[in-house]
């Protein structure tokens, strides 16, 4: 009995990485194609600000229904969001080198992995401990807009560094979450489906966010 709630368990956590992995596809390979199809990328920079507004919408929208869609209709959410993200990371291919930013993605996946797998195991609840982290992911966002303004690039740093702290710490708070809304809807298979993709999601966001911090820090630019 043990060993068939562990196999479910399993199975739930590789439906959820198999769609972070589909997510993290599908923004890279159209990133990629913006950044080196002339017609498109002139497209997607033209309506920049446009494209952030709809990435936001997208995203609220997919919180706000979450107990409203069914898992399908999460899918598709989730791929349109993974899209217009893959529109406005295009950039990335721009401004640094390509050996750069996949040393930077395994460096980031690295990071991930650890934190990801030590949400997993730790037996410390690590819910208080989430509260803490999205007060500092808004004190992120405040200062990152701030900047914006003021432009301090050692102040840039800071932030970044910050950033990274706080998603990794988020990692780790999203996967034992998981693993609580696993047990939570362990015998509704309808409702485990749509929090893979939501859950896939959450981790989507930490790992991107990870590795553009670190990518900001530590990538080659081109010259």
């Amino acid at each position: 009995m043990v060993i068939d709630s562990e196999n479910k368990m399993s199975e739930f956590f590789s439906k959820v990485y198999l769609w972070m992995f589909i997510g993290l596809l599908v923004s890279g390979g159209i990133a990629y194609y913006t950044s080196v199809t002339p017609g498109v990328r002139g497209l997607v920079y033209s309506y920049f600000n446009l494209f952030l507004i709809l990435e936001l919408v997208v995203v609220i929208a997919f919180s706000a229904l979450r107990k409203k869609v069914s898992p399908l209709v999460a899918k598709i959410l989730f791929l349109v969001y993974a899209a217009i993200s893959g529109l406005t990371l295009s950039s990335i291919f721009l401004v640094y080198k390509l050996d750069s930013i996949g040393m930077v993605f395994l460096s980031s996946a690295l990071m991930f992995g650890l934190m990801a797998a030590y949400g997993y195991i730790t037996k410390t609840n690590l819910s208080s401990f989430g509260k803490v982290l999205i007060f500092a992911l808004l004190a992120v966002v405040i200062m990152s807009l701030i900047n914006m303004f003021i432009g301090n690039g050692t102040f840039g740093i800071v932030i970044s560094v910050i950033s990274i702290v706080v998603f990794l710490g988020l990692t780790a708070y999203d996967m034992q979450n998981l693993k609580s809304m696993y047990d939570y809807y362990a015998n509704d298979e309808n409702e485990l489906n749509k929090v893979a993709i939501y859950g896939a999601l959450d981790l989507y966001l930490d790992f991107i966010n990870i590795f553009l911090r670190l990518l900001q820090l530590f990538g080659k630019r081109n010259d």
